[in-house]
């Protein structure tokens, strides 16, 4: 596959990934269509050789279990599936001003200001009396800009009050909202609900070359993604356990049942290690001691016109390849250890890498790399393809990084 290849397919998993439940079923489809078995929790678990895929809610986690192991060891690639975004409340609609409005609460540090003026659907999962649906919209909703004429100062900047200024219209009438919704997706009353706001734009590729690829929910779909293809080329590992643990919640702190501080990839693991037949603690303890975790999430391209945000010894650009992100305060956990592992597998893989750290002034985000280091004592790094306008509602990448981000994590596996 190559880079074009590649990111057309991340289109298509893009636009069918409108919510982090979409997106941990589209991975489960496509890993069952590559022969992978799906598992339920209540169920005994199966570690035979060959692929294994779970859902949990918003999440997903697959393993690859070899022919032949040796000494048990779990080389795990962690990514999460949820994005910036707004989510609806209980009471999801109001009437203001004689227009029927969404009522909605920012999930994540979203920009607020790429929300405007966008056409929204809203996506997620709703409860009938006879069960869970996946549910989608077309384009449902807007927040309207207030118009230049109202607002001079905003030539100068605008200030948002997350309360008050992004509300979305979803009608002038009488239309209630979660009706609406029940019948566009073809289900009865709804009981209860988790619906997110998505743009409905299309990725596009854009520059000379189509070598700039826009679209919403890279961050982090696009290290999903990467993952989820490397997994679908897999035939063999080393030796070790090949798992993807693609977690819901980064956004907003991972403390849940589906988040990388919840116990969801730890539970896979013990439950793998003992199907494998390991008897003891002492036997996971050795076996959790032998392994290791990419975190997967993207990182900061350095922007062009903000180029004194960033170090200035460290200028990662799009197209330079996958990031190695480091820092002092271990907001990301790589050390030199994980430097050298890198390097390898990128070597391995004949792709280059960049190295993106923080100025001291500009504190970094974090990942699910030190919840995981921190949960199970696995050593962890942390990588990514760098992007540009991260957390806006339409985020830029470089073809070429996607690409051989899956590269790397295949890479990565195969050399485990």
């Amino acid at each position: 596959m190559n880079a074009r290849t590649h990111s057309e397919d991340f289109a298509s998993f893009i636009s069918a990934s409108p919510s982090s439940f979409h997106a941990a079923h589209e991975v489960a489809r496509r890993l069952e269509r590559n022969g992978y078995t799906l598992h339920s929790e209540v169920e005994a678990w199966d570690a035979s050789p060959g692929g294994h895929v779970l859902i949990r809610d918003g999440a997903v986690m697959a393993w690859w279990v070899p022919e032949t192991l040796t000494d048990l060891s779990f080389s795990i690639v962690g990514v999460h599936t949820d994005s910036p975004t707004f989510k609806v409340k209980p009471h999801a609609q109001s009437k203001v001003e004689g227009y029927g409005q969404v009522n909605v609460e920012t999930y994540g540090g979203l920009l607020s200001n790429s929300w405007l003026n966008r056409d929204l659907a809203l996506a997620g999962r709703v409860f009938t009396a006879d069960g869970q649906h996946l549910v989608r919209t077309g384009p449902l909703m807007v927040i309207p800009q207030l118009a230049i004429h109202l607002d001079r100062s905003a030539r100068d900047g605008v200030t948002l009050n997350s309360q008050q200024h992004l509300h979305p219209i979803f009608t002038v009438g009488e239309r209630n909202l979660l009706d609406h919704v029940a019948a566009l997706a073809g289900v009865g009353d709804i009981l209860g609900f988790d619906l997110v706001a998505s743009d409905t734009q299309e990725p596009q590729w854009l520059g000379a070359d189509g070598e700039l690829f826009a679209a919403g929910r890279q961050d982090n779909l696009l290290s999903v993604h990467a993952a989820v293809t490397a997994m679908e080329r897999l035939a063999s590992t080393s030796g070790s356990v090949a798992v993807m643990a693609a977690f819901d919640h980064e956004e907003i702190g991972s403390r849940t049942a589906t988040g990388a501080a919840g116990p969801i990839l730890e539970t896979v693991l013990r439950r793998t290690a003992f199907a494998l037949g390991a008897v003891t603690e002492e036997d996971v303890q050795r076996a959790f001691a032998r392994s290791s975790c990419l975190s997967a999430d993207c990182g900061h391209a350095v922007h062009p016109n903000y180029g004194e945000k960033h170090d200035p010894a460290h200028r990662p650009i799009l197209g330079g390849g996958p990031l190695l992100k480091h820092n002092a305060n271990q907001a990301y956990t790589t050390d030199g250890w994980g430097t050298a592992l890198w390097r390898s597998v990128c070597d391995r893989a004949g792709i280059e890498a960049q190295d993106f750290v923080s100025r001291n002034d500009v504190p970094c985000g974090s990942t699910i790399g030190p919840l995981t280091a921190a949960r199970l004592g696995i050593r962890t790094i942390d990588v990514g393809a760098p992007l540009l306008s991260m957390h806006s509602v339409r985020e830029l990448s470089h073809v070429d990084d996607a690409e051989a981000m899956s590269r790397a994590i295949e890479s990565y596996w195969s050399m485990s």
